[in-house]
């Protein structure tokens, strides 16, 4: 393992909880002197809805939507950088963008605020590549991954109107892209090296059948 890798891990657990400690701090701010940050949010096909695509992920509309985000982003990002720790900013960042401008290209003409979509991105990431990548350990997390939040794959239809269904599409479209696009990169299967031994391998013909060594 590298010295890169071993990093990555032992921070996993420290970058996903600052990560949240942030969401909380900004919420924090707005409720106590009385702001309201939702205009900094994603509004789909203007240039100044543009803003969100950066900002949105950290505006909650109240306690229970900032709740509902906090647990599955803080477990999706410990496993994103104990995992793949090599890959795990490039697909936070660029998948953050990605989805936010998604959302904006085509969602209803509301202000789209939360960091669901990132949620719903690495969701789909992490699902997505433990299954591509064929390797058991990853397959595994995928696994627990749809044992804690299959259900919420109902929710990129547009099943409750308050819901931003967009933005959990567009973060769904984008992790299951990036499982794809970075398949060969970040872990893969260990790959198990057998050493020739011609003493042994003479101890068996070519149908593969024991053969006893003669005696001298």
């Amino acid at each position: 393992m590298s010295n890169h890798q071993v990093v990555f891990k032992s921070k996993a657990l420290y970058i996903a909880v600052c990560t949240v400690l942030l969401l909380w701090f900004i919420y924090f701010i707005e409720i106590q002197f009385g702001f309201n940050f939702n205009k900094f949010g994603i509004f789909p096909k203007t240039l100044k809805g543009l803003k969100g695509v950066l900002f949105s992920p950290f505006i909650h509309s109240d306690i229970k939507h900032l709740f509902n985000n906090s647990i599955p982003l803080l477990a999706m990002l410990w496993s994103l950088y104990y995992f793949y720790g090599k890959i795990a900013s490039k697909v936070l960042l660029i998948g953050l963008l990605l989805t936010g401008i998604l959302t904006w290209s085509f969602a209803r003409p509301s202000y789209h605020i939360g960091a669901s979509g990132v949620v719903y991105m690495l969701v789909s990431f992490i699902f997505f590549s433990g299954l591509l990548r064929k390797y058991y350990r990853l397959i595994a997390l995928s696994l627990a991954v749809v044992f804690l939040y299959g259900s919420m794959i109902w929710y990129i239809f547009p099943v409750e109107e308050r819901i931003s269904w967009e933005g959990h599409l567009s973060g769904f479209i984008v992790g299951l892209s990036f499982a794809v696009l970075f398949r060969k990169l970040g872990p893969q299967p260990e790959q198990f090296q057998y050493s020739e031994n011609e003493e042994f391998e003479k101890l068996f013909d070519e149908n593969g059948n024991f053969v006893p060594p003669e005696e001298d």
